[in-house]
């Protein structure tokens, strides 16, 4: 399935052990995707391993790139963030330009995918990694929304709320202002409803965290999601 058809995705941590009976959980509950990725201690080998293990499903699998060492062919999508509201030049172009420089000549670019990244809580590790500093308000989130779709015609914005649940209105408003660039929503789901609620709103739902303290509940986070029409 093409990845602008995803309702729903698991992001799986490569950081974070996984037993391979969970694994076959999350590859065949229905979901549209897996994503694999992660903020801290992502390497090659633990990237590789989750590879290895997912491909025997036929659920579609993105990597999505933190560090240029970990980058390896076999995924179906590469997801690249550029982070709008980093105040770190290294997460908006920076990382995209030592990547290019090493694998520009090899790379398909139907793989390719850049998410304009809008970090919305500064306590995470994401946004102390990048540098985002401040919460962004919702005339803020419009801005970077329009800014992905008109400015940069990025295929996908992905408001991170990374641990925290969102507020509906500020991922409301970004959608109001969203044709065709896709709407991506992650942070805080730990429920079927909070999934019905942000899958009502955005394109696609990214469902994390609750993969490692309640499987049961995020396994439901994929019927949930799929009741409510596209």
């Amino acid at each position: 399935m093409d990845y602008i058809m995803w309702r729903h995705a698991f992001k799986i941590d490569p950081a974070k052990p996984i037993n391979d009976d969970d694994l076959e959980c999350l590859a065949e509950s229905g979901t549209d995707g897996i994503i694999v990725g992660g903020t801290d201690d992502v390497t090659l080998e633990n990237v590789l391993d989750l590879l290895v293990r997912l491909r025997r499903y036929s659920v579609p699998i993105a990597l999505e790139v933190s560090t240029v060492e970990s980058v390896t062919p076999g995924f179906d999508y590469y997801f690249i963030p550029t982070v709008l509201n980093s105040t770190n030049a290294k997460w908006i172009n920076g990382i995209h330009h030592e990547a290019l420089r090493e694998y520009g000549h090899m790379m398909n670019w139907d793989e390719i995918i850049t998410e304009g990244y809008c970090i919305l809580n500064p306590d995470c590790k994401a946004a102390q990694l990048t540098g985002v500093t401040e919460v962004p308000d919702e005339e803020d989130v419009i801005a970077y929304a329009r800014m992905a779709e008109h400015l940069f015609k990025l295929p996908v914005f992905y408001l991170e709320y990374s641990g925290s649940y969102g507020k509906t209105e500020i991922v409301e408003a970004a959608k109001r202002v969203l044709d065709k660039t896709r709407l991506f929503y992650g942070g805080g789901i730990t429920t079927a409803e909070e999934a019905k609620q942000m899958a009502e709103i955005a394109d696609t739902i990214i469902v994390g965290n609750i993969i490692y303290d309640d499987l049961k509940a995020a396994l439901a986070t994929v019927e949930a999601v799929k009741s409510v029409s596209s």
